[in-house]
């Protein structure tokens, strides 16, 4: 190294200044190049062209303190050589969850977009932040366009909106948002000096809500859940009975966020009901369709969200049914008078200013509570230019049509057993083995058949066949939550998961 920097010294015009050569780039751009080229190979050879081989496992099982050998975490003084980082690349993949797997059911993501891949890569490589036109104008063009479409979509004549880090985030726009059009002076005042203010969601909804109203300072309390039926809708009647309670205790009702796609049952609330209701007390209606909103691109499903065009907000992830890719998340609004803006405007003079030589009006930063911010609507963008509106509706009614199929071939199974006909394409079940398929239906046949879901997860994922959730729910013992959504999932692969459970489970 001291020759090296002996030579570039005694070269002309060579310049030290505390010690550091400032003449010519720190960086091997060849070598850095050549490496981008080969870890680029091995994510085509090992992800994408693997994507949709069932002969693949669906994970590498390790404990975790097996892993942290394997992948040798320590970060050291001096920089490891290609070949090793190139080996720590298969090894992340190797030892990584195939979410892109046909057999992959645990989440409400799955499966691999070509196109949005593309787009990915493209964003990673050109690294944009998303605030200004000056630094982003192709990024903020798109996703002004796919704004518009989803809000045409949803049914709304006009309206604005902005993507986030996801249906959480969304959420939490939208109830701070219904709290600046409730009392605007909290944005300069803040909470002193205004009365209880009290929302309401459903017993189903995300649990983003509570930490939503926890970040936000309206406290888990002033939270008010609604009682839904027993497909986890929100009944409209004791939504008005909440309403009607909270004034009479003197506090301020602000907000009801409605649910379009429940986190496990997979239920849609009432919208048009629940409308009413909002109109009738001046209360703002928030759609949580995250998980449901993309079956408004389904002709024949979006009847799902039949009174959505009333809402004054709607989170919709696009990542999820629609495989635009983690993440991408919209938060849409149907006023469009700068609302948006004007809740969380800082007017940073750096960014923003107002004497610039465009259109300063493409600045749409100043909207967002972050500062950076992912161009997160391009990968939906490409991928809505590849397919066309037409092939994204195929890929919800061949979701939810699968989704059909599976829950058919539960009922003709001896030992499978619904908790209820689906709306959607969550598919909740259990798997009663035969050693307890003659017992009564009492404490203790519930408490035996709460053990099985538990061991028949373990034993798939040391297997690698597969990754299906499971999980307890309102007074129901562990059961199974089923998630049809990637494309590349086909008849054979519902017909695998029964056969696999009834396998795995033959000794329980």
């Amino acid at each position: 190294v001291g020759v090296c920097k002996q030579e570039m010294l005694q070269k002309k015009n060579a310049v030290l200044v505390d010690g550091v050569i400032l003449n010519g780039p720190i960086m091997d751009s060849k070598a850095g190049e050549k490496f981008v080229e080969e870890a680029c190979k091995i994510i085509m050879e090992e992800v994408v062209q693997k994507a949709d081989d069932v002969t693949e496992k669906v994970c590498e099982w390790q404990a975790p303190e097996t892993l942290k050998q394997i992948l040798d975490l320590e970060m050291r003084d001096t920089g490891e050589c290609h070949q090793k980082l190139l080996q720590l690349c298969r090894d992340v993949i190797q030892y990584s969850v195939k979410t892109s797997h046909p057999r992959f059911f645990n989440q409400l993501y799955a499966g691999i977009d070509y196109y949005s891949l593309v787009a990915r890569f493209i964003t990673e490589a050109l690294n944009p932040s998303v605030y200004t036109y000056e630094v982003s104008p192709v990024f903020l063009l798109v996703e002004e366009a796919v704004i518009k479409k989803m809000i045409e979509f949803i049914g709304w004549e006009e309206g604005d909106g902005i993507f986030n880090p996801g249906g959480s985030i969304s959420n939490m726009y939208a109830m701070n948002l219904a709290r600046y059009k409730f009392c605007p002076e909290i944005k300069e005042k803040g909470l002193s000096g205004l009365p209880r203010l009290v929302l309401f969601a459903s017993e189903e909804c995300h649990y983003s809500m509570k930490k939503a109203a926890s970040f936000l300072g309206i406290g888990t309390e002033n939270v008010y859940f609604v009682r839904t039926d027993e497909r986890g809708k929100m009944i409209p009647e004791e939504l008005e009975k909440q309403v009607q309670r909270a004034r009479k205790e003197g506090s301020a009702p602000f907000l009801v966020c409605a649910t379009a796609g429940t986190t496990v049952l997979g239920a849609f609330d009432p919208l048009d009901k629940i409308a009413d209701i909002c109109e009738k007390h001046g209360l703002w209606l928030h759609v949580d369709a995250s998980w449901g909103g993309s079956a408004l691109i389904s002709r024949k499903h979006c009847r799902l969200l039949h009174g959505i065009h009333r809402a004054d907000s709607v989170a919709w992830n696009p990542h999820k049914m629609l495989l635009a890719g983690i993440q991408c998340c919209a938060l849409l609004v149907k006023d469009n008078s700068g609302l948006l803006k004007k809740c969380y405007s800082a007017e940073a003079a750096y960014l923003f200013q107002q004497d610039k030589f465009y259109d300063v009006s493409y600045d749409t930063g100043d909207k967002s509570i972050q500062c950076s911010r992912r161009p997160d609507a391009f990968k939906f963008w490409l991928m809505w230019k590849a397919l066309g509106t037409t092939g994204l509706e195929e890929r919800v009614n061949r979701a939810l049509a699968l989704a059909r199929y599976l829950v058919e071939e539960i009922k003709k199974r001896e030992g499978f057993r619904l908790l209820l006909e689906p709306e959607y394409a969550n598919i909740c079940f259990w798997y009663i083995p035969p050693s307890l398929r003659e017992m009564e239906d009492g404490p203790e046949f519930w408490q035996k058949l709460h053990q099985v879901a538990p061991i028949i997860k373990e034993r798939m994922m040391k297997k690698g066949s597969m990754m299906l959730g499971y999980q307890p729910h309102r007074g129901k013992v562990n059961f199974f939550r089923q998630v049809v959504i990637s494309p590349q999932v086909s008849r054979e692969d519902m017909d695998f998961l029964l056969d696999e459970i009834e396998l795995l489970a033959k000794d329980l």
